[in-house]
């Protein structure tokens, strides 16, 4: 397949697609899906409203046309999501597209990690912010230990896809389980990214004051690691990766709120409900599923995701203030995904 490259308005070009297949989740954690906003009379997207996985395979053909060599598929929890292994399956019979990941909670891969490895899955990034069972129930708002998440991690490397952990550290929450998780996942061989709380969407009650900066963890890592930098993988690559001198195990930083890094964003996000996002903290999106739904051609698709990408002149995170916190307009996490 020919790729027809394209470029924004600040020169960055299109790689990743961040694909967020289903807005629910069996979480409820308190920086993303807060169980007093997302409740049980929450309303969530109905069956119609979501994408099916023709129409995601559809798109991601196209989006890898333009220039896209990684796509990540988010939530919600995307596990929830029937027959999933299907869609991977689909999506990694693309030519042209390089890697393809999923974001997880981690509990439901002792069911299906061997079948998504199995459909063309590469790795997994889990999601877990504390080896504290009792702390981590608090923080997911569902009571559930660690146990099933560390059962989920055993199963995706047991499938042999690659794995990350993913952990969300906020001031007075859990900065105290730093050092345990960086032990923990040391001595597992696991690569961890520690990422700030970030202000996305308007629900998780974000103050810059919760924030614990990527400097500030890697000061607490020195005090008691050999830490060298790792070279970037490739431009546009998110995590400021480090590795413990004399091993291959690494740990990363994803620091959009101190360290931004929209020079080199090379991300679109498809929400759940089918809206192309150029940035992670746009409230509003691009109708695509409608405009596909009208019986248009892969070509006019591709004009418009052109337009979209062509226009685009995001760097929220550059532009961060007290004023634009207060008055931007965000999507939720649980639609746009990580």
């Amino acid at each position: 397949m020919e790729k027809q490259l394209i470029k924004d308005q600040l020169n960055r070009p299109l790689r990743d697609l961040r694909i967020s297949v289903i807005d629910r989740c069996n979480f409820r954690c308190t920086y993303c899906m807060p169980a007093d906003i997302f409740g049980s009379d929450f309303a969530f997207l109905p069956r119609s409203e979501l994408l099916t996985y023709e129409e995601i395979e559809r798109l991601a053909k196209i989006f890898v046309g333009l220039g896209v060599e990684k796509i990540r598929l988010t939530g919600g929890e995307p596990l929830l999501r029937k027959d999933m292994p299907l869609l991977v399956e689909k999506l990694s019979a693309i030519e042209g597209l390089k890697d393809i990941g999923l974001t997880t909670n981690g509990v439901f891969l002792p069911k299906y990690a061997m079948d998504l490895k199995k459909a063309g899955l590469l790795r997994v990034n889990i999601s877990l912010d504390t080896l504290n069972s009792e702390l981590f129930g608090e923080i997911n708002g569902r009571h559930v230990g660690v146990d099933p998440v560390l059962e989920g991690i055993k199963a995706a490397q047991k499938a042999g896809l690659g794995v990350k952990i993913n952990m969300v550290v906020k001031k007075g929450l859990n900065d105290s389980e730093i050092l345990p998780m960086a032990d923990f996942c040391k001595a597992q061989g696991l690569q961890l990214r520690f990422i700030e709380f970030m202000d996305v969407g308007s629900t998780n009650g974000w103050k810059m004051d919760d924030v614990i900066t990527k400097k500030e963890i890697y000061e607490l890592l020195k005090e008691n690691y050999q830490l060298e930098p790792a070279n970037p993988n490739y431009f546009g690559e998110v995590a400021k990766r480090y590795r413990y001198v004399g091993t291959n195990i690494e740990v990363g930083f994803i620091s959009s709120v101190s360290e931004s890094f929209c020079s080199t964003c090379t991300r679109s996000r498809l929400s759940a409900n089918g809206q192309i996002f150029t940035c992670l903290f746009n409230g509003e999106g691009h109708d695509i599923k409608e405009f596909m739904r009208k019986g248009v051609t892969d070509e006019e698709i591709a004009n418009r995701i052109t337009t979209i990408w062509n226009g685009r002149k995001d760097r929220y995170s550059d532009e961060r203030t007290a004023e634009t916190i207060k008055n931007r307009k965000k999507i939720e996490m649980s639609y746009i995904g990580g």
